[in-house]
């Protein structure tokens, strides 16, 4: 059986990237879908979790670990930087500990390199 991924990351149309002016919207969703299907492509099952800056982002998160069961859940950069964003990444990691306690848990460091992050931590099964 195919091993399950969370990938949990910020909507790339409401990031911030003032520090990082080579990326666009645009260019970090072709980043994210191409790690999908890289992880597909291995043999895993993924699921993606875009989430707003708002309220709203606990909310899509909690729907996404109740829905079904994962082996993995991955939380992007975006989420553990500008340091302004603490507070939600910690909201994000106490739902992935309580909701998903099996979970193994792994970090991306850009968007390109989120299937290394989750290979890490599991095999597709």
């Amino acid at each position: 059986m195919a091993k399950r991924v969370l990938a949990i990351g910020i909507e790339p149309g409401v990031a911030d990237y003032s520090a990082f002016p080579q990326l666009t919207p645009e260019l970090v969703r072709d980043y994210i879908e191409a790690q999908l299907l890289r992880l597909r492509d291995r043999g895993f099952e993924v699921t993606s979790c875009l989430i707003d800056l708002d309220a709203a982002a606990e909310a899509a998160v909690t729907a996404a670990l109740r829905e079904e069961r994962f082996d993995c859940i991955v939380i992007g950069a975006g989420l553990r930087e500008p340091k302004e964003r603490l507070l939600l990444f910690e909201k994000v990691l106490n739902l992935v500990h309580r909701l998903a306690p099996e979970a193994a848990i792994c970090f991306n460091t850009t968007p390109a390199d989120t299937a290394e992050a989750v290979q890490r931590w599991i095999e597709p099964g």
